[in-house]
Parts: structure tokens; C-alpha cells; sequence
């Protein structure tokens, strides 16, 4: 398998070094040459297979020889070590949690992968790498516990200054040894934009062999595709056509959707549903990509005003929009419909929402207003204690902390406070 750049100007490249890039020489995000349907047989026998022989049918043909079939297995299996429960909340609806892993997050899914995939590429070369990503909440938090204490392996991880959880913070501050977290005064994409110089700047790549684990990374991004599978097969029993409501923020979980249908996982339809950062909403109301600066939410894991991911959306419909809004509709809520949701759903469901899926949810259910007699899975891509302070406040209740977070407001905090791109060069050139 080999990936291209989607900005046409760089060479093709194995899933390797597209790992190890994580980013073309040219600025543009790197994307499979082919993406080849499964066969029908195995489609047939979803049900009957193990989570991990799916996954394994599903991502085989996008490292290609670059790891060993064996070893693959292994990393699937590491990888997806938790499951990812479905939940019925009313008639039809359901929520797919993946929030069951080690930092209480679904890019625990992504992180663990590419984590393991950069550890046998290392072994093999023995050659010190650098990870460097940009997080607006969990992604850090996930890249921190999957990449601790890695040999051969730093990671440094640019978060925005008082715009994350408490208990993302300290996920990602806290852990010591390869995880060195630099605190930037300003929003997500001044953390991003940041990552992206950097890959780009000479004085660093000629010094330091770097790559990033945001889902702009093959490695992160592809097998997020593995709980649409799990969350399909538990859903098909019920006999009608399922749609997926995916809270969105970069957007590279969508993205993994639409692959998992490219592969022929008969999904109806997708719902791209955002908080105040609405520039897909927008643009498939009226056709005209145009992000706006970033706006701080309640679901900060979404506080992504030009989601990078998008482009590789547009690729896997050859930038057809009528075929895009054929897959895709979108739909944007306000704090205040984010809050009053998680009210509504744990008086009624007894469940409680994170702020992110209380969107999902939300669009899902405006949605299904229109359409009805399908299957509709929103993501719950976060545990709610995550978000206590939101969600204590509006259900009137104490939430019960996972074991995974005993202890966690103990640790000290060590953040190195960063303001522009100069102190961030002068940190990774001095490390």
C-alpha cells in the first residue's frame, strides 16, 4: 500500500514512513493510494468473527508489508484490549461507548495503535524519535498513556492554556519520563498550526526525526474504523439500516467511518455533528468551505475551527458534494442545548452524557424527526467524569470516579508555558 499526499507535490510513501512523516514534505495530509473492498464472504460473517479478526481484515491492506501478519495480530490485540458496549436509550436509539479504555477516551483506539506500530518500526532501526501533537483535550491524554515509557520515544504534547478538562490536564501532565506537555496561550489551532511548522521547518528535521499523533497520522487516524464494525455487528440484529452520529472536532473519526463503508460496512448514513465550530455544517448547507477562529465550548474536544480531516472527506468523494451530502448531513448545538440534553436524557434514560455525546445525541435525534425506521448510534466518545464539573451541575449529582483516575488529583502538574512558535522550536532544538 502506498499513500500520496493530497496536496499532489511530495512522493508516495509506505505506511512507514507515512507513519513516520506523519505529514508530506509539501503540507498535505497523506492518504491510501486504493482502498479495496472487503470480500463478500467476510462481510457475510461479520457476526460470527472475534472484534480482533475484524479489525485485522479491515486494516491489513493499508500497512501492507511493512509489519508482519503475526505481529499485526499482536498489536490488534493490545490495541483493542476494552470493549466498546452498545446502550439503548430509547426506541431505536442507542449510544456505542467507547470510552472503556485506559484514559477513559476513544482515541485510546488510535493512540494505542499507532503507539505500538512506532515501537516495531523503532526496534527495528534504533533510531530516537520525537512525537509531537497538538491536542484540544483527549487526544493528549490518550498519546501520553499509549506512548509512556516507550524506549527510544519522547512526546511532547502542545495543549491550549485553560481550555481543557482538569482531568485531561493532569492525563497528560503528570505521567513524567518520555511526556513532556507544553502549555500554549491560545486555542487548538494555534496548537496545531504550531505542529504543522514545525514538521516543516529545516533546523528541526535536520536535528530531530519527527512525527505526530494527531489523527493527521495514518496510524492514528485509519484504526478508529474498528468500533464502526463493533458497534455495526451488534446493531444488525435488530434488521433495519443503521446510521452513525459522530460528535466532531478534526473530524478524523468520521473520516475512519466513511473508510469502514469504503471497505463495504453497509452504513445508511453518517451525522457530522459539531458544537459552535460549524464550518462542515456550514459548508454542506451551502457548499463554501469557510472556517471561522475557533470558539470555546463546554466540549472542547470539538473546539476545532479548520479541521484538518476534512480534506481526506473530500478525497473519498473526489470533492463531489452532492455525493458528500448523499453520506453526510450536519448539525451544529449551543452550550446551552448541550447542557439542557444531558439534563433531558438523565431524567428521562437515567443515563448520563458527556458534552460530546450529548451533540451526538442531539443530532441524532433531530435527524431521526426526518427519518424514520432506522437504526441510529450516537458516540459517546468520553466517560462524563471527564467533564464533572458540566455534568454534576446539571443532573444534581456526584459522579462516581472510574479506579483508572484514582489517585490522579494527587499528581503534581508540569507543564512548560509557551506562548509562540519560537519557544516552541527553542524547546525541541535544545531536547
Amino acid at each position: 500500500m502506498l499513500y500520496d499526499s493530497l496536496n499532489h507535490l511530495s512522493k508516495s510513501e509506505t505506511f512507514k514512513n507515512a507513519v513516520l512523516k506523519g505529514i508530506a514534505p509539501d503540507k498535505g495530509l497523506f492518504f491510501p493510494r486504493q482502498i479495496i473492498p472487503l470480500k463478500q464472504k467476510i462481510l457475510n460473517e461479520l457476526s460470527k468473527l472475534h472484534i480482533h479478526e475484524i479489525a485485522f481484515e479491515a486494516i491489513q491492506q493499508f500497512i501492507g508489508n511493512c509489519i508482519p501478519k503475526r505481529k499485526l495480530k499482536n498489536i490488534i490485540e493490545e490495541t483493542l484490549c476494552f470493549d466498546f458496549p452498545l446502550v439503548k436509550l430509547d426506541k431505536d436509539i442507542y449510544s456505542l461507548e467507547l470510552f472503556h479504555g485506559p484514559t477513559l477516551a476513544f482515541k485510546d483506539v488510535g493512540a494505542r495503535f499507532m503507539a505500538r506500530c512506532v515501537e516495531y518500526f523503532n526496534e527495528i532501526e534504533n533510531e530516537n524519535i520525537t512525537i509531537l501533537v497538538a491536542t484540544s483535550g483527549d487526544t493528549g491524554a490518550a498519546v501520553a498513556d499509549g506512548f509512556y515509557n516507550i524506549s527510544g520515544v519522547n512526546v511532547v504534547i502542545l495543549y491550549p492554556k485553560n481550555k481543557i478538562s482538569i482531568i485531561q490536564e493532569k492525563q497528560m501532565t503528570t505521567l513524567g519520563k518520555n511526556i513532556t506537555a507544553l502549555e500554549v496561550d491560545g486555542v487548538f489551532d494555534d496548537c496545531q498550526e504550531m505542529v504543522k511548522k514545525a514538521f516543516l521547518d529545516p533546523q528541526i528535521i535536520q536535528k530531530i526525526r519527527l512525527t505526530s499523533a494527531n489523527s493527521i497520522n495514518v496510524a492514528r487516524w485509519l484504526p478508529q474504523m474498528f468500533y464502526y464494525f463493533s458497534g455495526y455487528v451488534s446493531a444488525s440484529k435488530f434488521g433495519l439500516p443503521i446510521n452513525f452520529s459522530v460528535p466532531s472536532g478534526n473530524f478524523g473519526n468520521l473520516c475512519a467511518g466513511l473508510i469502514a463503508k469504503k471497505l463495504g460496512l453497509p452504513i445508511n448514513h453518517f451525522l457530522a455533528c459539531t458544537n459552535a465550530n460549524d464550518s462542515v455544517p456550514r459548508y454542506l448547507d451551502s457548499g463554501i468551505f469557510q472556517p471561522n477562529k475557533t470558539i470555546q465550548t463546554i466540549s472542547n474536544a470539538m473546539d476545532v475551527g479548520n479541521p484538518s480531516n476534512f480534506i481526506r472527506i473530500q478525497k473519498i468523494f473526489n470533492n463531489d458534494i452532492h455525493k458528500l451530502k448523499k453520506n453526510i448531513s450536519g448539525y451544529s448545538f449551543s452550550d446551552s442545548e448541550t447542557k439542557s440534553h444531558i439534563k433531558k436524557t438523565y431524567k428521562k434514560s437515567n443515563y448520563i452524557l458527556d458534552p460530546h455525546g450529548a451533540i451526538g445525541l442531539l443530532g441524532l435525534q433531530k435527524h431521526s424527526k426526518i427519518i424514520q425506521n432506522e437504526t441510529g448510534i450516537f458516540l459517546e466518545t468520553a466517560h462524563p467524569c471527564k467533564f464533572s464539573d458540566i455534568v454534576e451541575s446539571n443532573i444534581n449529582i456526584k459522579l462516581d470516579f472510574p479506579n483508572k483516575l484514582n489517585n490522579i488529583f494527587k499528581r503534581e502538574k508540569k507543564s512548560i508555558k509557551i506562548s509562540n512558535y519560537s519557544e516552541v522550536k527553542e524547546f525541541l532544538l535544545k531536547s
